[in-house]
């Protein structure tokens, strides 16, 4: 069964690899690589001062006995007001490991379910030969509800890319810097031909094919 995507905006539709488009939907997979990278986002800079690093003095609050109140110790315990923090957060990094062929078929899991939903469209660039946010609306608006993400090539692309920037609840990015956190957090996805033809890279044939020719240039 062929895989197809409708143009953005006009009419016919686009066919699509079916080894990156088709493949099936891996729930655990995808939520590793999206966790793993909303978490890598994160800056881990959340710091608490423990009893030790308080400026306050050492002394004891009063004297061990004679007051008829219980003895205390130091000013500086997480009990007391504006004593240290017990088991508060430190700075440190929340980056987890995702193996490169899992990341990637977690992507192309991500693509595909927009396929299934029929919530994915092909926008055609060269149609944006200068910005029009009115024209991207439009077109947009023809395509479902919710949040939509518009994947676009880094380079040759611009007019496109201003084009949609300045829609509400759209948000604009390259095919390269694209996550599976991003793809399957929209409720539309719109790509463009050159963000297609980089995301069939992904497929397990084009991985091999880079493989053998980086054995074969190694072993000449």
């Amino acid at each position: 069964m062929a895989v197809k995507a409708p143009r953005l905006g006009a009419s016919g539709s686009v066919d699509l690899d079916e080894a990156v488009f088709g493949e099936p939907y891996h729930g655990p997979l995808v939520h590793e690589a999206a966790t793993a990278e909303l978490a890598a986002r994160r800056r881990g800079t959340a710091s608490t001062k423990t009893r030790g690093e308080i400026a306050m003095t050492g002394a004891k609050a009063w004297r061990q006995k004679g007051t008829g109140r219980a003895r205390a110790g130091a000013l500086s315990t997480p009990q007391r007001v504006g004593g240290g923090v017990a088991f508060g957060p430190k700075p440190h990094g929340h980056i987890a490991k995702v193996n490169r062929k899992a990341r990637r078929r977690a992507l192309r899991s991500a693509l595909s379910v927009h396929v299934d939903r029929g919530t994915l469209a092909i926008v055609d660039a060269a149609d944006f030969d200068v910005p029009s946010t009115r024209r991207a609306a439009e077109a947009l608006a023809g395509f479902g509800e919710g949040k939509a993400l518009v994947l676009l090539a880094s380079a040759g692309e611009e007019t496109c890319l201003k084009s949609f920037r300045n829609i509400p609840r759209v948000e604009v990015g390259t095919c390269e810097g694209a996550g599976v956190a991003d793809v399957i957090g929209a409720a539309r996805l719109v790509l463009s031909q050159a963000a297609v033809d980089h995301f069939g890279s992904l497929a397990p044939a084009a991985q091999s094919d880079r493989r053998s020719r980086r054995e074969q240039e190694a072993a000449a």
